[in-house]
């Protein structure tokens, strides 16, 4: 078994869902070289936080955010956490219901995701600086 470990600095995006794959790969030049594997992504913050879900409809990130501002909403008497505003313990949460990291399948050298999926940088802050990843790749090599 072999193991491939990067760290990624993410460009900052403002708050949403957004759709990191192809920025992942392009960041990984060694993946082509794994014929069957796992690849482990973990993102390095407590407020923000990573998901698979569908990739090619726009809306499905909007309806993500909008759900997850109704679940947790930004309101002061709710919390007692919040030394760096109103998004702060909101962001915590809303980490913690989707978590840090994903896996995905690797398979000739590529990420072996479902035709309509993509790894998602869900960003809960209002302004956030860029994010932090590692992606470490276990697997076996041609």
């Amino acid at each position: 078994m072999e193991l491939l470990q990067q760290e990624i600095t993410l460009k900052p995006r403002g708050r949403g869902f957004h759709l990191i794959t192809a920025e992942i790969l392009s960041s990984i030049p060694g993946l082509p070289v794994f014929k069957a594997g796992i690849a482990h992504i973990h993102i390095k913050h407590t407020s923000a936080s990573l998901t698979i879900n569908e990739n090619a409809d726009p809306t499905v990130r909007r309806d993500f955010e909008a759900h997850f501002n109704r679940m947790v909403p930004e309101d002061a008497s709710l919390f007692e956490h919040n030394y760096e505003g109103l998004d702060d313990m909101t962001s915590h949460l809303k980490s913690s219901i989707l978590g840090h990291s994903v896996s995905v399948p690797v398979t000739g050298g590529r990420f072996n995701l479902g035709t309509w999926q993509g790894i998602y940088l869900c960003e809960h802050r209002n302004r956030a600086r860029g994010r932090s990843l590692v992606v470490t790749v276990m697997g076996e090599r041609y």
